[in-house]
């Protein structure tokens, strides 16, 4: 199988990640990355900031997921969240036609790491 220049074996690009599907165990596709938050000390990605909802884009959410929370699946060729549609309702979001996106600091990846049960780094 040829790989891609924007991926190897373990890596792959950020402009292939954005618009990965984000699945459920259930197989229930749930939304897509519309991008990644990376720590710039670390160089470690911290959120996948997912779009879920709406209608043909429009009043869509975006969620933060943390990126630990999310396993990749070849055969679905996109992420896998243990989460179902409504866990990810109540979740910590945010309109981004309406709300200002929410400031990443430690209290925020507190709340959001704790929602999914994941102790934040």
């Amino acid at each position: 199988m040829d790989v891609d220049a924007h991926e190897t074996n373990r890596l792959i690009a950020s402009d292939k990640v954005e618009g990965t599907a984000v699945y459920n165990r259930s197989g229930e596709r749930l939304g897509s990355v519309e991008r990644f938050m990376v720590d710039k000390r670390s160089g470690q990605v911290e959120y996948a900031v997912m779009a879920f909802g709406g209608l043909f884009g429009l009043g869509h959410r975006h969620y933060p997921l943390p990126w630990r929370a999310l396993t990749y699946d070849t055969d679905q060729q996109g992420y896998v969240v243990d989460v179902t549609k409504e866990q990810l309702e109540g979740a910590p979001s945010y309109d981004p036609e309406g709300e200002s996106e929410p400031v990443y600091d430690r209290m925020f990846g507190e709340t959001i790491y704790a929602y999914y049960g994941i102790t934040f780094p």
